[in-house]
């Protein structure tokens, strides 16, 4: 296999040599003969540091592959899938506008009346009272001789 690479603006190198990727920006070598990836000793280490919980990158760095080339032998594996790293959102709960607000459901507003936002709280009232518990600690304080507020709630 003949030498192939070359230079860059700012002075790296990067090419294959005697079937070697070398890439001289990030100072790595990998090697690109696939037939000799995954071993049998390779896989039996990454089925090891998987059922560790080390992430993709970082058994792929020990192993010294790349992450998507773990991504790909786990899926090819069939190890067990985990749950992404990347935090979800929570869904927004159900949004209560004044036409669903049913008795038994706090009326709390939230948000500024006329903006799209705009919907109560909807949690279960404290019987009773209009709101929920969190609310009513709120909306019912009492003030003390000295000044200082308590929920009455």
């Amino acid at each position: 296999m003949g030498n192939i690479g070359e230079f860059g603006l700012e002075g790296g190198f990067h090419g294959v040599f005697g079937g070697i990727f070398v890439n001289m920006y990030a100072n790595v070598k990998v090697n690109n003969n696939m037939s000799e990836e995954w071993t049998p000793k390779r896989v039996s280490a990454l089925i090891a540091l998987w059922n560790e919980g080390l992430s993709t990158s970082v058994i792929g760095e020990r192993l010294g592959v790349t992450k998507n080339a773990v991504v790909g032998k786990v899926h090819r594996l069939g190890l067990p899938k985990r749950g992404s790293p990347i935090k979800q959102k929570p869904r927004p709960a159900e949004i209560i506008d004044l036409a669903s607000l049913r008795p038994g459901m706090c009326s709390w507003p939230e948000g500024e009346p006329g903006k799209d936002d705009f919907h109560f709280c909807g949690s279960p009232n404290v019987p009773g009272k209009p709101y929920c518990e969190d609310h009513c600690k709120r909306a019912y304080v009492k003030s003390t001789r000295d000044g200082r507020r308590t929920s009455a709630a």
